[in-house]
């Protein structure tokens, strides 16, 4: 299985459930929400006001399910993430194409740096600074 950059997988449409979503990133493919038979409206809609780009399973990230609507890098994008057990609990980053970014983690504080975001989502201290 060749690994491919984010941005050069076909997404794959096949139906998939909650249970099945891999641990990891999957590096030949995207997952699209589309196929998440469960996926919720916050993940199925993440990418409708940044031009109707497509959602792609990224991984888990402790109790939490990661989806990215847009490119990796440098671009437009909003990153969704569900809690596994609670599909209605869920938290949103949102990337601009300048490389600012903003969201609030389920500790409450507000991020500029998607990197403290995730720390936020796996309970563990994050500053931007």
């Amino acid at each position: 299985m060749t690994a491919l950059p984010a941005d050069e997988r076909p997404f794959d449409d096949t139906p998939i459930h909650t249970a099945d979503l891999p641990a990891t990133p999957t590096r030949d493919r995207n997952i699209s929400a589309k196929a998440w038979v469960e996926a919720p409206a916050s993940v199925r809609g993440a990418g409708d006001d940044i031009g109707g780009v497509r959602v792609a399973y990224k991984r888990r990230l402790g109790p939490w399910l990661l989806w990215r609507a847009g490119p990796a890098r440098r671009a437009d994008a909003r990153y969704v993430a569900v809690q596994h057990d609670d599909l209605a609990t869920h938290h949103e980053f949102r990337l601009f194409a300048d490389g600012t970014g903003t969201g609030v983690g389920p500790s409450g504080a507000h991020h500029t740096r998607f990197r403290a975001w995730k720390q936020d989502l796996l309970g563990r201290a994050a500053t931007d600074g």
